[in-house]
């Protein structure tokens, strides 16, 4: 708590710079009220966003047993959302773009918790595959709406902390989710239903809950917000406007189709976010075979996230001051690729441990440094469906990291297979940001 409100209060305490020193008061205090009033709900909402999502790995330790799931079968079902979220994210955002974020994300959150929590009542591998198909469909465009709204009210030089302060939830997720998970397997029997059964029903209806309070507190834009006064709207409403005057170049979605960097981003987002799941799906099940109780599993698998979500404030914090985000892309991939090809040939429970955190700690926070970069040259409709675009393609990643894991883990009855193929998607993911670097330079002459 002590990183997150130091970055919190580093956040508003910083004032932009294209904004006139007769506003810099009225800026302050316009970032300050937005941040206090859109940061915490959102990223609660993420939080549950996360836990519905991967969740799934620690039912696995009760459920795969009571429905009869082979390995394969399982991470197929785990994966098989992202398929629903891949087909669905640019028509959802693009609906967001002309619906308003209030009344489009109280959709998506209400939506996506009933099916999260109809997850309890799958009876066997075809109606789990359905299940997590419809709630990939609900909930896609959730994560590239909240981006997207993040660059309509916070002028660039704030995103890289704010976004830090919302996909902080990424990381607690799976640190507060993991021995809550256990925890609520433990109600197995009670009221006639089993313990995975309860954990879907009380971790998927607080996301409805939370739609209801977003369609009361979010504001789509700025000029809407009656809460800022008309000086700190005007401050706030000008630093935007000069920062799409100097920066985005890409304004409409035909556009981004042709525009190679999307493309590129894609692809980097797909590694990093194949490796993300591809760990944190898996590692409850992995931690088992290790011969861990199951009474334990939940913090020992919330050690890694504990560490991932230190690092990615500080790096949030380190970029910013910076201003190099491809740089330090590259060298939280790289950390990612090669602490990963370390845990492989370490023996022991301890050692495998650790590189698999330092390898998360670079995943996860690759993927806040990631996100700065689209609104370098997409706004508008642009950067509503580019964003829905990039974060589309990434999520696939999130269906071929468990379904991998779980066919080469069938296969060969070792992980070792998986996280080596993992460990070489992020070494491309290195290759491909440097070709990005590379496309940033040649665009800006």
């Amino acid at each position: 708590m002590y990183y997150a409100r130091t970055a919190y209060m580093n956040t508003l305490n910083k004032l932009p710079d294209n904004c006139n020193l007769s506003h810099q008061e009225a800026c302050d205090r316009a970032i300050k009220k937005a941040t206090l009033r859109f940061i915490p709900l959102l990223a609660l909402a993420y939080f549950f966003n996360y836990l519905d999502r991967t969740s799934v790995g620690y039912a696995a330790l009760q459920m795969t047993d009571s429905l009869g799931l082979t390995a394969a079968q399982f991470g197929l079902g785990a994966g098989i959302m992202f398929i629903g979220y891949c087909l669905c994210e640019i028509p959802s955002n693009l609906a967001m773009y002309k619906f308003g974020a209030r009344v489009w994300m109280a959709r998506i959150m209400i939506t996506w918790g009933i099916a999260a929590a109809a997850t309890a009542f799958v009876v066997g591998p075809h109606s789990f595959y359905i299940v997590r198909f419809l709630l990939g469909v609900a909930e896609a465009g959730f994560f590239p709406g909240v981006i997207f709204f993040l660059t309509i009210w916070f002028p660039l030089q704030y995103r890289t902390h704010i976004l830090a302060l919302f996909t902080i939830a990424t990381p607690i997720s799976f640190l507060v989710g993991g021995p809550l998970s256990i925890w609520l397997l433990g109600f197995h029997g009670h009221l006639g239903l089993e313990g995975w059964q309860w954990m879907f029903l009380i971790e998927g209806l607080p996301a409805c809950i939370l739609g209801v309070i977003t369609y009361k507190v979010l504001v789509n834009s700025p000029k809407e917000a009656k809460w800022l006064t008309d000086e700190e709207r005007h401050a706030l409403m000008t630093s935007l406007s000069n920062e799409m005057k100097t920066g985005a170049s890409k304004h409409n979605f035909k556009e981004v189709l042709k525009d190679v960097r999307v493309w590129i981003l894609g692809s980097i987002t797909f590694s990093f976010t194949l490796g993300t799941y591809g760990i944190g799906i898996w590692l409850p099940q992995m931690l088992k075979a290790q011969g861990v109780e199951l009474s334990l599993i939940g913090w020992i698998a919330a050690i890694p996230y504990f560490f991932s979500t230190i690092g990615l404030l500080f790096w949030a914090k380190h970029v910013d001051k910076t201003g190099k985000p491809i740089k330090n892309l590259v060298i939280a991939l790289l950390m990612a690729g090669i602490a990963l090809l370390v845990a492989i040939n370490l023996s022991g429970l301890v050692p495998a441990l650790i590189g698999i955190t330092i390898a998360l700690v670079g995943t996860i926070s690759a993927k806040t440094i990631f996100y700065t970069l689209p609104g370098k040259f997409l706004s508008g409709q642009a950067a509503a469906g580019g964003i829905a675009l990039i974060n589309s393609i990434g999520a696939f990643g999130g269906f071929v990291g468990p379904f991998l894991m779980g066919y080469l883990k069938t296969a060969t009855n070792s992980f070792n297979s998986g996280f080596m193929i993992m460990c070489s998607i992020l070494f491309f993911a290195v290759f491909m940001t440097l070709v990005l670097n590379f496309c940033m330079k040649k665009e800006s002459t």
